[in-house]
């Protein structure tokens, strides 16, 4: 079967792979010069400028994509366990850090909190190993077509219910940790997800799990190094990349089946199915001639963010890890400020130091770093053409008193909503559609849509959902719906 491929995302590209080890004929069209998406980044003056994701989890899933090719993802990609995986820093002006060890970690809150907050870490510990375990095979690297899937799934689920319960994240951790500032470090990660700890639903805390007891690893080259070596890849085992190609229609025949691709260039390329790598809303509105399905109608999409990406002429702080975040005071204050569409007066920052363990992000003596804050998506109440400028200027006024050497500056790229907009992302953000109650599991968009037979979706607005993993895995679940079709079609061809 041939199939188009629109966007060479993480996700696109895995879909790739496993159509490939399929036995079918696939093409890449991506609009952009490279392979990548949002994983994609610059390299100016010798500074590397990533915008995208930088906290790798889950290795074993992009192997599994490589695998697919039957190759090794360690011969072509150079990682490391990242140690410490999080500084955080804390506006009273206390710090810990999370270590790649669970037992290093144990000691680093028995240092920080005593002994009793130690035990009470080891047995969060113990409550994350068996959330993830309930969680990876049901319900993560899963496809839903409806509710009815889960109930099918009920034996699980009733172990999730009863494990997790119907708790928000900032409730299941404090059951077990009592440091408040301990608290935050081990529940922002439901941010990840696109929702705060206070409204997250519990089994969020998966994702704590992923980098907390998993681990993260950094990747020589950054998180594009990886979508380069899997493009590569592909390209080798004949899949056909066209770049700076965007794709202007999916054309259906008569009973609604995918037939063809329209590029921007008036070209028309046959097709049987297509994968589409683009946000599900913005497809339905520019690709796609039918109405997109209720559930995005209205969907809620999650916060937006403030990127900065800098190559500095100096060192970061001697006592930076390649990960920090700076917590503010105001904890929850941010988040309400933020659920009501206004820009947060105390906001946390997240910097990434990229040049930390991976020398090929800056020039000798100097360094590359990512700094993000949560700010409101282009639904809100923010005036981004006039307040634009002035909030990435605090941003980078924080960054200086946090230690960070700014005014060293020799090339920057600052990206807000209005920037994540012109880069096809609905509502102007970058992590795509909230993990609300009514977006998880099978409430959330499908990644297939029976109204247009041969066609899946794949990235963070489908199944399983945000994050470098899950958009990995969204790849092997369209390939499979894509695969499922094509043997269907055969049947009813014979």
């Amino acid at each position: 079967m041939r199939v188009g491929v629109v966007g060479a995302g993480l996700g696109g590209l895995s879909a790739a792979a496993h159509l490939v080890a399929a036995g079918h004929d696939v093409a890449v069209y991506e609009r952009a010069g490279s392979p990548g998406g949002l994983a994609a980044s610059d390299v100016v003056d010798g500074y590397r400028l990533d915008v995208g994701p930088t906290v790798l989890t889950m290795p074993e899933v992009i192997a599994d994509a490589f695998g697919a090719l039957g190759d090794d993802l360690g011969r072509f990609v150079k990682m490391h366990r990242v140690d410490p995986l999080y500084r955080a820093v804390f506006a009273d002006g206390s710090t810990f850090r999370v270590r790649s060890e669970v037992d290093a970690t144990v000691e680093e809150v028995r240092a920080f909190a005593g002994d009793r907050e130690a035990d009470n870490f080891v047995a969060f510990v113990e409550w994350l190993r068996t959330l993830y375990r309930i969680e990876m095979p049901d319900f993560i690297d899963a496809d839903f077509d409806s509710t009815t899937d889960l109930v099918r799934r009920w034996r699980p689920l009733l172990r999730l219910v009863r494990h997790a319960g119907v708790r928000r994240v900032d409730h299941a951790v404090s059951s077990f940790i009592e440091d408040p500032r301990l608290q935050r470090v081990f529940s922002f990660q439901s941010l990840y997800a696109g929702v705060p700890p206070q409204r997250a639903m519990s089994l969020y805390s998966v994702i704590t799990y992923l980098d907390t007891v998993a681990g993260v690893w950094g990747v020589e080259g950054g998180i594009t190094a990886v979508a380069e070596a899997l493009a590569d890849r592909l390209a080798r085992r004949g899949v056909a990349f066209e770049y700076d190609t965007p794709v202007a229609r999916v054309v259906r025949n008569h009973d609604g089946a995918v037939s063809a691709l329209e590029l921007a260039d008036d070209r028309r390329v046959r097709v049987d199915a297509v994968v589409l790598n683009t946000d599900p809303m913005r497809s339905y509105r520019s690709l796609l001639d039918i109405r997109a399905p209720r559930r995005l109608r209205p969907a809620e999409y999650s916060p937006s963010c403030v990127a900065w990406a800098a190559g500095l002429a100096a060192a970061a702080p001697v006592d930076a890890a390649m990960h920090n975040v700076h917590f503010g005071w105001a904890w929850d204050e941010a988040f309400d400020a933020l659920g009501r569409g206004v820009h947060p007066h105390d906001p946390s920052t997240f910097v990434t130091v990229t040049s930390h363990g991976d020398p090929t992000a800056a020039p000798e003596g100097g360094s590359s770093i990512l700094a993000i804050e949560l700010v409101p998506n282009l639904r809100g109440k923010v005036d981004w053409t006039s307040d634009g400028a002035r909030i990435a200027d605090a941003l980078r006024s924080r960054l200086g008193r946090f230690g960070y050497p700014v005014d060293t500056t020799v090339v920057d790229r600052t990206i807000d909503p209005l920037g994540w907009r012109t880069m096809g992302l609905e509502a102007g953000t970058p992590f795509s559609l909230a993990h609300t109650v009514a977006q998880t599991g099978p409430l959330r968009p499908r990644n297939a849509d029976p109204r247009i037979p041969g066609l899946a979706f794949v990235g963070a607005g489908t199944v399983p959902g945000v994050g470098v993993p899950t958009v990995v895995l969204s790849g092997k679940l369209a390939a499979h719906r894509i695969d499922t079709y094509a043997a269907a079609t055969r049947t009813v061809r014979w």
